[in-house]
C-alpha cells in the first residue's frame, strides 16, 4: 500500500494545485468570478442562513474512531445504489440554473461526473434541456430531479422524456415547493426565472410549449422576445409545483414510469415510514441546503431517526452540508447509503469549469478514502455508528 495515493503523489510532483483543495477556497475563488448576485443566488440560504449554518456544524459534533488494527488491502470507496454503480458513495445534487456559474452548466458537470465515475442528479431547472445533458456524457449514468408540476399532461412528459433519454432514477423534489425568504436574493432584486434562465426543461417541453403559447421549438431562452419570455416565466411560475403531495400520489407517478422513485427532503421518521409503504424506492434526507426554511433542524440530525424509521427496507441518501470526504464517511456510519453535494460542484465549476468539478470530486475520493482505511474499514457497507463519537466542537476550522 502506497503511503500516498496517486492524486496527492501528482499534487506533490507538480509542487501544488491549479485548483482548490478546501472548500473554503473554492467558495472564496468563485465569490471572486461570480457577479455578486450570482454568487449570492448560489450561495444564500432562508432567513439568516441559521440552517445553512447548523448544516456544517452538525458534522463537527461527531468524531470519528482512529482504529490501528486492520489488514493490508487498500480501501475501497465503491458502491451501488437502486442499480447505479457508483467509484465513490457522491453524487452531484440537483443545483439549478447551472449557467449562472459557466458556460458549459449542466452538460460540463455531467462530463465531469462521468469522467470521475460519480452520478449527477439533474435539477428541473436546467439551462440545457434533460436530452442535452445525457447527450453530453452518455458513458455516464444519471438521475433526474423531477419536480412534480401543476399539470398532469406536463409532468407525464418530463418523467417520460427522462426515461427516453436513459435516466436512471427519477428523484422527486419535496424539498422545495414553497419558495423560501432568501435576503440575499431580494436584495439584489434577482430571480434567474423571470428572464427564463434554468429552464430549458420547460422550453423545450411541447405540453409547456403549449400552455405558455410558444411558437416553434425553442430549447432555451435565447431569441424569444421579451413579451414571450415574460409569459414563459409567469407560465413556469404558475405550474412549477403541484400544491400537494401525498404518499398515493406514488402509485400515479409509478404508472407513468418503470425508473426507480426516490423522495427528496425527507427529514420526518413518520413520513419515511408512509413513502417506504407507499412504495418509494429510495428517500433523501435533507432541507434543500438551508434554503427553504430558516432556523431549521440540520439534516445530519435527522439522519438516524429516519434511517432507524426505515430500516433496511430502502436506501437512505443524505443532502445538505457535506463539504469534506470526513463529512461523507460521518454521513454514511449514521445510515447514508451516499451523499449528495451541491453548492461545492457548483463553486467548482464557476473556478474551472468541467476540470475544476473532477478536481473536486478527486479531493473528495482521495480524503474519504483514506478516512476510510484510517476507520478500519474496506469497504463503505461496514461502516456504523459504532465509528463515531459525540465531539462539542462548534468550529469547523
Amino acid at each position: 500500500m502506497a503511503y500516498t495515493g496517486s492524486f496527492q503523489t501528482r499534487i506533490f510532483a507538480e509542487g501544488g494545485s491549479q485548483y482548490p483543495i478546501t472548500m473554503e477556497e473554492w467558495e472564496r475563488q468563485a465569490r471572486n468570478v461570480l457577479p455578486r448576485r450570482y454568487f449570492d443566488y448560489i450561495a444564500g440560504g432562508a432567513g439568516r442562513e441559521l440552517t445553512c449554518a447548523a448544516n456544517e456544524t452538525a458534522f463537527t459534533r461527531r468524531g470519528l474512531v482512529y482504529r490501528v488494527l486492520r489488514d493490508a488491502a487498500d480501501a475501497d470507496p465503491s458502491c451501488t445504489v437502486l442499480g447505479t454503480a457508483m467509484s465513490l458513495p457522491v453524487m452531484l445534487a440537483p443545483a439549478g440554473v447551472a449557467e449562472l456559474t459557466h458556460a458549459d452548466a449542466e452538460c460540463g458537470a455531467a462530463r465531469a461526473a462521468a469522467k470521475a465515475g460519480v452520478v449527477p442528479v439533474l435539477s428541473a431547472m436546467t439551462s440545457a434541456p434533460l436530452e442535452d445533458v445525457a447527450e453530453a456524457a452518455p458513458e455516464g449514468d444519471q438521475w433526474f430531479q423531477f419536480a412534480w408540476p401543476d399539470d398532469e399532461k406536463l409532468a407525464r412528459s418530463l418523467v417520460q422524456r427522462a426515461e427516453t433519454a436513459g435516466y436512471r432514477a427519477i428523484v422527486v423534489m419535496g424539498d422545495c415547493y414553497q419558495a423560501g425568504w432568501r435576503p440575499r436574493e431580494l436584495a439584489a432584486g434577482f430571480s434567474p426565472f423571470r428572464s427564463a434562465q434554468g429552464l430549458g426543461n420547460y422550453l423545450s417541453d411541447r405540453r409547456f410549449q403549449e400552455l405558455a403559447g410558444i411558437d416553434g421549438n425553442p430549447r432555451t431562452s435565447d431569441g424569444l422576445a421579451p413579451d414571450a419570455v415574460a409569459n414563459v416565466a409567469s407560465t413556469w411560475n404558475r405550474v412549477f409545483t403541484k400544491p400537494t403531495f401525498h404518499p398515493d400520489d406514488l402509485e400515479l407517478l409509478r404508472s407513468w414510469t418503470n425508473l426507480p422513485l426516490v423522495i427528496k427532503g425527507v427529514c420526518d421518521p413518520a413520513e419515511a415510514s408512509w413513502l417506504c409503504e407507499a412504495g418509494a424506492d429510495a428517500i433523501v434526507v435533507s432541507n434543500h441546503g438551508g434554503r427553504q426554511l430558516d432556523n431549521g433542524v440540520a439534516a445530519l440530525e435527522c439522519l438516524p431517526a429516519v434511517s432507524e424509521a426505515v430500516g433496511e427496507r430502502i436506501p437512505v441518501l443524505f443532502d445538505s452540508g457535506v463539504r469534506t470526504g470526513t463529512d461523507v464517511l460521518i454521513a454514511l456510519a449514521l445510515g447514508a447509503s451516499a451523499v449528495m453535494i451541491g453548492r461545492p460542484w457548483l463553486f467548482a465549476l464557476a473556478v474551472g469549469g468541467q476540470d475544476g468539478v473532477e478536481h473536486l470530486v478527486e479531493c473528495l475520493r482521495t480524503e474519504f478514502t483514506a478516512a476510510l482505511a484510517l476507520t478500519g474499514h474496506r469497504h463503505c457497507s461496514s461502516l456504523s455508528p459504532a465509528d463515531l463519537v459525540a465531539s462539542f466542537s462548534s468550529d469547523r476550522r
